[in-house]
């Protein structure tokens, strides 16, 4: 999931269960606004919060 600087989710990538292996996933954010970002990742008992930075 992403979200913006105030926690809105303004994307859902992925919303099920992958078998194990290597993915990678794009955000197509040319609806989005330049600005910080946030993207959750969860990944069985791993969690992890990272921040990126839409620059257009």
């Amino acid at each position: 999931r992403v979200y913006d600087v105030l926690g809105k989710e303004v994307a859902t990538l992925v919303d099920k269960e992958l078998a194990p292996d290597t993915y990678r996933i794009e955000w197509d954010a040319r609806n989005s606004a330049s600005g910080t970002y946030f993207y959750k990742m969860q990944a069985g008992d791993f969690g992890q919060v990272r921040r990126m930075i839409l620059m257009k």
